[in-house]
């Protein structure tokens, strides 16, 4: 995601960023109408004061340097109240174009699997969202526009040079084919200068991502000093990049300025002399004074807009790579009935979540309608791969996954997911209400259902004494709440979207025992009238499913109902009997 095109200047790629453009061609156009206007007015006031200077005051006219004077003030306010218009247009056609490309991102990266997200830190993620798309804004209010004008301009001054006088022109524009070798020279090093700015970007806020976000286990670790070191590190690079980039831009402007005294310099060393020898006007001399700042004026800024183009360009080099990537789980199904029975297969089903390294081998396994699996396991054996391949956020390698007898590949994709309910261990909430997280802003679920819902689950009372109750805002990652409610809330967000298959993974672990209690009562509710898969350490929490399967190192050892695996002596016997010990200590 951080390639390098080469390109000081990339013309597929700005071609494909004015596609954006498009629904909002009458403002691109008004404001490309506008550039072009102020582009042709501006040499005007150089011949105005010409006309002015040899008209009206070498021979000296009141009445008629009153007029020029009056003419020229009016072309400057319709020159202000045009710039106007132009800024305003350019910069809410830039805004449009970010907010439609961000809302096409968000949704891009929505649908990426889960195995993109194991290999792409969520700082660099970010990045690409925000501050990448950001820069694209000044592409239209300060870059190619604002560009164009500048070039339009330099080419009707330099026209107008010429017909009012060609020598005149020709010492103006003595220092310029130095000035388009610098230019040129400026472009390249720039492109590869803000190159490594974006990228050392996304590496500072992957860190400060990253690492804000475990800043509980670096503070429980005392790896505070630790972490500011490699803070420190990566954002002295940050710094160097853009010290990088500056230096490139602080040589060419320098550069700029000495060129423009020096055209200056051979103008008045030559107009002065013309003066004086009768081939040269006063007024002339005046204009072409004026002509080299409005030459050297677009040049100098010039910088400063291949700075700001060159920063969109290499943002939307790198929005484009997230869009271009295509990481997607293929949604070719079709199938979608108006409900699922709960019939659950797999059919020897092999999973890697790399290469040929499986965490799951030849799984074969069946649940009925209505029925209750537990799946046990030491940590490692592959009981959390069936979530994640049963729901379609991975893609199986080997075997088939059957639901109601159709493979799950063959289902709608949302529909599927729908579908299926699961509840992790690690609880995931937003930093909003208590009500939102449940409903997670869907239209459809009042708060009416889900306060029923609740009651149904037996955790109503629970909410009730939070502060709000379900308005209650759980603040970011629900830091608000204990561990153990966390899950209640999860229970509650799984049970109120009424899935027909319910997984339950480690719901019960690490939690306090009143909170087990709850959940208990939590499960019966979640798990009746449904076809429920559970995932537990807590071998107590599964004792009455209909049948129980042992996992060791991705295989099925052992499966039964629990009498028939403590009778068989096996590996479950071993697990149950280290969960007493545990229990009793």
């Amino acid at each position: 995601m951080s390639s390098v095109s080469g390109k000081a200047f990339d013309t597929k790629l700005l071609l494909r960023l004015m596609q954006y453009a498009k629904p909002y061609r009458t403002t691109l156009q008004l404001g490309l109408l506008m550039t072009v206007i102020l582009a042709f007015l501006a040499p005007l006031r150089p011949i105005l004061i010409q006309h002015t200077v040899d008209k009206y005051i070498i021979t000296p006219d009141g009445a008629g340097l009153l007029r020029m004077t009056l003419i020229m003030t009016g072309l400057l306010l319709l020159e202000t109240m045009l710039q106007f218009v132009n800024t305003y247009l350019t910069n809410w056609l830039g805004q449009s174009v970010i907010r439609d490309l961000r809302v096409q991102v968000y949704a891009h990266i929505t649908r990426f699997k889960l195995k993109y997200f194991d290999n792409t830190a969520i700082g660099t993620l970010v990045t690409r969202v925000v501050s990448d798309i950001e820069t694209i804004a000044d592409v239209f209010s300060q870059g190619i526009l604002v560009i164009i004008g500048d070039l339009l301009q330099l080419v009707v001054v330099i026209v107008a040079m010429f017909v009012i006088d060609w020598r005149l022109s020709l010492i103006s524009l003595a220092s310029v084919p130095l000035l388009i070798v610098t230019t040129y020279v400026f472009k390249k090093a720039i492109k590869i200068a803000f190159q490594d700015v974006r990228t050392q970007v996304a590496r500072l806020n992957a860190f400060v991502q990253e690492h804000l976000t475990g800043m509980s286990i670096i503070q429980i670790f005392n790896k505070e000093e630790s972490s500011f070191k490699k803070f420190s590190k990566v954002n002295e690079e940050h710094r160097r990049a853009q010290i990088r980039a500056v230096w490139i831009f602080s040589i060419f402007f320098p550069v700029v300025e000495i060129l423009s005294a020096i055209s200056l310099g051979l103008l008045v060393w030559w107009g002065a002399k013309g003066v004086i020898e009768g081939i040269v006007t006063l007024g002339n001399l005046f204009a072409f004074i004026l002509f080299i700042f409005m030459l050297f004026r677009p040049i100098r800024q010039l910088a400063d807009r291949f700075n700001t183009l060159q920063m969109g360009m290499v943002g939307s080099e790198r929005v484009f790579n997230i869009l271009d990537t295509q990481a997607h789980i293929e949604n070719k199904g079709t199938v979608s009935p108006a409900k699922l029975k709960g019939n659950i297969e797999f059919d020897k089903v092999w999973f890697a979540y790399k290469d040929e390294e499986y965490v799951l081998k030849e799984v074969s396994f069946r649940v009925s309608e209505g029925e209750t699996l537990a799946i046990v396991g030491a940590t490692g054996a592959g009981k959390s791969s069936i979530i994640n391949i049963l729901s379609r956020f991975y893609e199986i390698n080997k075997g088939i996954i059957r639901v109601d007898g159709v493979d799950t590949r063959e289902y709608e994709l949302e529909f599927l997911r729908k579908s299926i309910g699961v509840v992790v261990q690690d609880v995931f909430l937003f930093s909003d209400s208590i009500l939102n997280n449940i409903t997670l802003n869907d239209p459809d679920k009042s708060e009416e259902e889900v306060i029923e819902a609740a009651k149904r689950v037996g955790i109503h009372n629970f909410i009730q004494q939070l502060p709000g109750g379900y308005q209650f805002d759980v603040r970011e990652r629900g830091g608000m709440l204990s561990l153990g409610q966390r899950q209640l809330i999860s229970f509650l967000r799984a049970y109120i979207h009424n899935p027909q298959i319910l997984v339950l993974d480690e719901a019960t672990s690490s939690v306090d025992s009143e909170s087990e209690m709850l959940i208990q009562e939590a499960i019966q509710a979640l798990t009746e009238n449904r076809t429920s898969i559970i995932i537990a350490h807590r071998l107590a929490t599964i004792q009455a499913a209909d049948r129980i399967l042992v996992m060791d190192h991705g295989k099925i050892v052992e499966r039964g109902t629990h009498q028939e695996l403590l009778k068989l002596g096996g590996q479950y016997k071993r697990l149950y009997d280290l969960s007493k010990l545990k229990e009793s200590a």
